[in-house]
């Protein structure tokens, strides 16, 4: 429940799941700040628009947004929709559908979809450059990859369980493929593995968590927007289920 952790006047920080390109070049993620205007429901609340340069920024309806807020327990985010905009006794305000639950997170870290989904990697050569390793997605070489399977993702790495113990620190490839928007998309990533354990109870098998280096914006963005339509999903059938 959304009210067990928030209330009204909670600090919000308000990231735009699209990035963008900055004056020089550099790719950026928005962020506004706002605070928590009312809680209508479990899957609707309401914000103060955010303020920029003494100007109220008005988040287009329909929008995808990252929601951090600022709680006497720590940092919760959640990902959500603007379905309206409108003024309220002087204050504009934005609705915003939930589109997941809260989850607790880390600064900086990507909204993590837990998910069961297969996919294949291969330990990358240490001598091999990056830009060698992009080469080989369209020399069509053969290589052989161990399957494991996903076990969450989020638009900055994964966690996965492997039969192989990857070594910390090192590049792996990263094969899977995601439903995005009514299609199949295939996915050849490049991951850098930050911790690969032995699992308690099942011999020979591995965690694996990992975060994707030298990514495209639009692999990530279509990432994100597979874990809006999953998340999405799971509530429509859980409000189906009552």
């Amino acid at each position: 429940m959304i009210s067990k952790y928030v209330q009204i006047g909670t600090r919000i920080e308000i990231e735009s799941v699209k990035r963008t390109t900055d004056e020089y070049g550099e790719i950026t993620r928005k962020t506004y700040r706002s605070k928590l205007y009312d809680i209508e429901s479990e899957d609707v609340i309401k914000i103060a628009m955010p303020m920029e340069q003494n100007k109220i920024v008005l988040l287009p309806v329909d929008a995808e947004y990252s929601l951090c807020f600022y709680t006497p327990k720590g940092l919760y985010q959640c990902l959500a929709r603007v379905i309206e905009r409108y003024k309220s006794n002087n204050l504009f305000v934005l609705s915003m559908e939930l589109e997941t639950d809260l989850q607790k997170y880390q600064r900086r870290e990507y909204y993590r979809l837990s998910t069961v989904l297969d996919m294949k990697s291969m330990a990358i050569d240490p001598n091999t450059r990056l830009d060698e390793i992009e080469q080989v997605q369209f020399l069509g070489t053969d290589l052989t990859f161990d399957n494991g399977i996903m076990v969450d993702i989020s638009g900055g790495g994964a966690r996965f369980i492997s039969k192989v113990q990857y070594t910390e620190n090192s590049l792996i490839r990263f094969v899977f493929s995601l439903f995005v928007n009514g299609r199949v998309n295939e996915y050849n990533l490049v991951g850098k593995v930050l911790k690969s354990t032995p699992m308690e109870n099942r011999e020979d098998s591995y965690e694996n968590r990992i975060q994707f280096v030298n990514m495209v914006n639009d692999d990530r963005e279509s990432i994100i927007k597979y874990i809006f339509e999953e998340e999405r999903r799971k509530r429509s059938r859980e409000r189906g289920s009552f």
